[in-house]
């Protein structure tokens, strides 16, 4: 699909990095920028001195608020000589609600923007990521610091395990892997056994992406009992990837968090731009 709408959120203890980089890449693409300034609340207080403290807590909202006006004109001032088409609101939102509330900005643009500065901010990357990929339904661009994002890749990994959620980020980038140079579908340790996989894995997959005239390869690579995201980030090495699509979160989130798993690898390492959805 074309991406027309493009969320960018934005922290009130972060950089403007990613909203430069957002910027540039709504410029590319001719899109819309919608800016989400974030600044979460400080939780209530609770216990015997919750009576003695609350004067001061009712204060620091207060001065939150004001910082948050404050944070939001800027981005205002910024985007009117930035000169592309752009929005910009925001949220005084509290820790529990925050990532229903990103989503629910999510839901009316095409991406989620997740830049270097909300990925070096953890408790704003998980609820940033948890909003744009449980909350909204589309899929998330993540950009680590030191890559240049781009939604026109020439060169693409993608991911492939024949899950939902594997499909779902092929047709969300189908458009672009149309356009790309070559296409690597990529798969980990296949089982040939399986009913998902079929007797010849990723050639069903393979055919489907062809015939949108996808120029498509298919490789499929052994662990040696590495970790699937390590095999996958050299991969995109060898072949020069400028952008990796993939599913996120095949498993329950509870059971990546507890045990780990490769959209959590991903995430809280990434290596190279990465498309992901749900």
């Amino acid at each position: 699909m074309s991406f027309k709408t493009i969320l960018c959120i934005v922290g009130m203890k972060v950089g403007d990095t990613d909203l430069k980089s957002a910027v540039d890449l709504c410029a590319e693409n001719n899109a819309h920028l919608s800016v989400l300034v974030i600044s979460l609340a400080s939780p209530p207080p609770i216990g015997d001195y919750a009576s003695t403290i609350s004067d001061a807590w009712l204060e620091e909202r207060q001065q939150d608020l004001q910082q948050l006006e404050k944070r939001t004109k800027k981005i205002k001032m910024f985007l009117n000589e930035a000169g592309i088409s752009a929005s910009v609101s925001s949220e005084y939102a509290e820790f529990v609600s925050v990532a229903g509330e990103i989503g629910r900005h999510a839901r009316y643009s095409d991406l989620t923007f997740v830049g270097p500065e909300v990925l070096k901010s953890e408790v704003l990357k998980s609820k940033v990521v948890e909003g744009a990929l449980f909350e909204s339904g589309k899929p998330a661009l993540i950009a680590p610091s030191g890559t240049t994002p781009t939604l026109t890749p020439k060169h693409v990994l993608l991911a492939w395990d024949s899950r939902v959620e594997a499909a779902r980020a092929a047709r969300e980038a189908l458009d672009m892997l149309i356009k790309a140079d070559d296409v690597h579908l990529t798969l980990v340790d296949p089982d040939a056994s399986s009913a998902m996989n079929g007797p010849e894995p990723g050639a069903d997959v393979g055919a489907y992406l062809a015939r949108h005239g996808v120029k498509v390869f298919v490789d499929r690579l052994p662990s040696g009992g590495n970790p699937v995201a390590d095999v996958l980030n050299q991969h995109a090495v060898d072949i020069a990837a400028d952008l990796m699509v993939m599913g996120g979160y095949g498993h329950s989130r509870l059971r990546e968090r507890v045990f780990g798993g490769v959209t959590k690898s991903m995430i809280d390492a990434p290596k190279f731009p990465i498309l992901m959805a749900r």
